[in-house]
């Protein structure tokens, strides 16, 4: 069984306010983003919150889980950190998704989950850069947590790692982020 966090704990201050809560066609990007999981058959979602996490926790609802990363403004890491801490170890591996990225679809993710496994290490990479949704084996976990500091989520701890298997998914989706007003205009 797979698990996935979605990280949305950022203030967003690039884009003025926290990114969950920002609207595309009329939808937040957290409800967004757990809408294409469960599309992608992932039942299993837990949503790291931080910024404005009572506004985020009302809009997810029952819809998944609520993890609360109290230091959210230390960075991606602390977020990681509580959201893989939160699972339960019934889990085969995790799905690691970021709420800024509106344009991963429900096929994408359903490219990546589809390797999961307790040993598995895999990532969507769009026209070969390698991007978001990222799978993490159980049998890593401890790993992962161990090398976790500030800003950096896994990146560091994946980077040059002959084991970790790239998804190609630019086919099916875009990976770019939102991180300013002016990058909602390009969906």
């Amino acid at each position: 069984m797979t698990a996935a966090v979605l990280l949305a704990a950022g203030a967003g201050r690039r884009m003025g306010r926290p990114k969950a809560l920002v609207e595309i066609d009329g939808e937040p990007l957290v409800l967004r983003a757990v809408r294409v999981l469960h599309e992608a058959g992932v039942d299993d979602v837990s949503v790291v919150v931080g910024a404005r996490g009572d506004e985020v926790a009302t809009l997810v609802g029952s819809l998944a889980d609520v993890v609360t990363n109290p230091g959210w403004d230390g960075g991606m890491a602390g977020s990681l950190r509580a959201g893989l801490g939160s699972l339960d170890g019934t889990h085969d591996a995790t799905l690691i998704h970021l709420v800024d990225l509106p344009w991963v679809t429900p096929e994408a993710v359903r490219r990546v989950v589809h390797l999961a496994s307790p040993t598995v290490l895999a990532r969507a990479a769009y026209d070969g850069v390698p991007g978001h949704p990222v799978l993490i084996g159980r049998e890593h976990w401890d790993a992962v947590l161990a090398g976790l500091s500030g800003d950096q989520g896994a990146r560091s701890w994946l980077a040059g790692r002959p084991d970790l298997h790239l998804v190609e998914c630019g086919d099916v989706a875009r990976g770019d982020d939102t991180d300013r007003p002016q990058d909602l205009s390009q969906a």
